[in-house]
């Protein structure tokens, strides 16, 4: 049999088209899916550009420190003038609020006011200072250990320094050395109900009206 190159040449060209068929169909599926399409970028949901967390509603108020009532005073307190009420009142707890502008002190149980009064306070050398303070101890027979052993009847103590609250002669053109003088029959009632840990609220140009916290 005479040997003929061009049968070679087709086997060979033949053989490779089978191959190269084989290797297509063997191709792994991450190749073929490359060659497909990807998603439209434009069609793609992106989150909006204004979304915000939605605002945590604001916690309800304590409705013991709630103010339920206002006694009903005419007219600026005058100095050496007090006023009591408690009848009717609920068991509650205490809050003492001080206004340096008004120059007035009143008592809230349960938020409702039972007593108001003038005050004495200090110079501007020796100011009444502003804050919040517990009352921190009560000495209802308490003499000065700093101002020549000055009576300070009923006296409850707010500050490490000496400021206090306690009974007093409140006549206008007195002041204090930063304690806050109360008439002394006032002093006498506010210290009967008031317990150790009451917290007073010292503020100037504060005012409170019904429906407010004392605590807020």
């Amino acid at each position: 049999m005479t040997f003929n190159p061009l049968f070679l040449l087709g086997g060979l060209f033949g053989a490779g088209l089978l191959g190269g068929g084989a290797l297509l169909l063997a191709a792994p599926e991450t190749a073929r899916n490359a060659l497909l399409p990807g998603p439209d970028p434009e069609l793609v949901a992106k989150p909006a550009a204004d979304a915000r967390p939605a605002a945590l509603p604001a916690p309800p108020k304590d409705e013991r420190f709630v103010i339920k009532r206002i006694l009903p005073i005419t007219g600026p307190i005058k100095y050496g003038e007090w006023h009591w009420n408690e009848q009717g009142v609920p068991d509650g707890p205490m809050v003492i609020t001080v206004d340096l502008d008004a120059r007035v002190l009143s008592v809230f149980k349960g938020g409702y006011e039972i007593g108001a009064t003038a005050v004495l306070l200090g110079t501007s050398e020796k100011p009444t200072p502003l804050g919040v303070f517990p009352v921190k101890w009560k000495d209802a027979v308490h003499f000065s250990s700093t101002y020549d052993r000055a009576p300070m009847p009923f006296t409850m103590n707010l500050t490490e320094d000496g400021v206090a609250i306690h009974g007093t002669t409140v006549e206008k053109g007195y002041a204090s050395h930063g304690c806050i003088g109360v008439p002394t029959p006032f002093a006498k009632k506010v210290f009967a109900i008031v317990p150790v840990g009451t917290k007073v609220y010292v503020t100037r140009g504060k005012t409170a009206k019904h429906g407010d916290s004392l605590v807020g």
